[in-house]
């Protein structure tokens, strides 16, 4: 592991800043390979800083911007530079509609209007157009500065735009894997389904927990976390792994009476001392 410790650069909902901050200790500090197929904004691989890793997403735009920070970070930086200094509400939208097609160019329009956008949401529309709209945050070149450090805890990574199964199936003895699935917390376990189908189906769910089993039975290390829905608790714990649930903030929504505290599980192949 690298010694220096980093906050994320992107903005992800269901972002897991507030699990490593509080598990960190959890985790084994000696394993082969950190694997991660759902990384979103990398919290916990900014977190871990692992040398040997595997970090993977099925939105290819997203790991466009991970492979451009890793490989071209001061081109980024430029690109940045100039979205920042033409920032306003008229410029924001032109960049929301402009479809480049140079990858550099990509990653940095995705990383300003991440930034810039309401409540750093991801959120795309039935033809797969990012819809989001502007937010109040004007600067997105704050941590600039950093874009060497991000690149250089990256330099060794692995980094793909897959499905989770490929990059599940590389796990073996004494790998450490982090799976964090998209999901959004249902307001009772009768929605479950309603809302978070279309983000990710109870069919991947199960396939999930099958390579997971795969996984954990070839010898690597499971951490996943996922939604506090009884059925999930029920098919982990049925297949022997250890569950528990772990509370956090949520301000996600965008009505403050929907935020506050929320209910996830913390699924482990082994068990975790409290």
């Amino acid at each position: 592991m690298n010694s220096k410790k980093l906050a994320p650069f992107l903005k992800w909902p269901g972002g897991k800043r507030w699990f490593i901050t509080r598990y960190k200790e959890k985790f084994p500090t000696n394993y082969n390979k950190y694997i991660e197929p759902f990384v979103g904004g990398g919290s916990v691989f900014f977190r871990l800083q692992p040398i040997n890793t595997i970090i993977s997403d099925v939105n290819s735009e997203l790991i466009n911007v991970y492979i451009v920070m890793r490989d071209n970070p001061d081109e980024l930086a430029n690109i940045l530079q100039y979205h920042q200094k033409h920032h306003c509400e008229d410029y924001y939208y032109k960049m929301r509609a402009y479809k480049p097609r140079e990858k550099i160019k990509k990653a940095g329009r995705f990383l300003y209007l991440n930034r810039t956008c309401y409540n750093g949401m991801y959120r795309v529309n039935q033809k797969g157009e990012f819809n989001v709209p502007i937010g109040t945050k004007n600067n997105c070149i704050y941590d600039i500065e950093l874009f060497p450090e991000y690149a250089k805890s990256l330099k060794d990574a692995e980094i793909h735009a897959s499905d989770f199964g490929p990059i599940l199936q590389r796990a073996s003895l004494n790998d450490l894997v982090f799976v964090d699935p998209p999901y959004t917390i249902a307001h009772n376990q009768n929605s479950f389904i309603k809302y978070n189908e279309r983000l990710f189906s109870w069919e991947d769910q199960e396939r999930l927990l099958d390579e997971l089993c795969k996984a954990r039975n070839r010898g690597a290390i499971i951490f996943a976390t996922n939604a506090n829905y009884n059925s999930l608790r029920e098919m982990y714990v049925k297949k022997g792994f250890f569950v528990k649930t772990v509370e956090r903030y949520s301000s996600i929504s965008g009505k403050t009476d929907k935020r506050g505290k929320q209910e996830e599980l913390l699924i482990t192949s082994m068990k975790m001392e409290d």
